[in-house]
């Protein structure tokens, strides 16, 4: 994955919303230290069994409410998300960035992808964001390091949907 070969990746990793693990069982094979949380009690057992399957012992699930993380009671160096933040309502992504700063360190970083408002609305699909809304929830101890364009592996695109992927560090 890009974030992977780029190094921007560096120490422990909080994968939010990891549905069935495929991310974090991926960063864990790279060598990181990883934590996969997910609200559902189905997915959380998927991605364990696709862990033991593939024997990969760095990686530990839970189930976990995004919008409480500090009752990991822990801190991580990184937190990623493909395609949570996207899906709560204006209210809950307050709540959820002041969750998010309460378990990531001092100058950790979170790496979002989300879908986009440049994306058409005719497929349907979940809520756009605008690069405005990004900024504005993360204006207040946040150091934004990049909003850039970037595509959703979808089942309805052959290139993917439209999508911003960020780089945003705690201060």
């Amino acid at each position: 994955m890009l974030l992977e070969r780029s190094g921007e990746l560096n120490g422990s990793i909080l994968d939010v919303g990891c549905g069935t693990g495929e991310n974090s069982l991926f960063f864990a094979s790279h060598g990181h230290d990883v934590v996969g949380v997910d609200s559902s009690t189905r997915a959380i057992r998927k991605a364990q069994e696709k862990a033991n399957e593939r024997k990969i012992e760095r990686v530990t699930f839970r189930l976990a409410d995004a919008l409480n993380l500090s009752e990991l009671k822990r801190s991580f160096d990184n937190a990623i998300d493909c395609g949570l933040f996207h899906t709560f309502t204006d209210i809950q992504r307050g709540k959820f960035v002041k969750s998010l700063r309460s378990v990531l360190s001092t100058n950790g970083k979170y790496f979002m992808l989300c879908f986009s408002d440049l994306e058409p609305t005719g497929w349907g699909g979940p809520r756009r964001v605008t690069r405005k809304e990004i900024e504005k929830s993360f204006s207040d101890g946040w150091k934004i390091n990049y909003i850039k364009e970037a595509r959703f592996e979808t089942n309805f695109h052959e290139d993917g949907g439209r999508a911003w992927i960020s780089s945003i560090a705690r201060t």
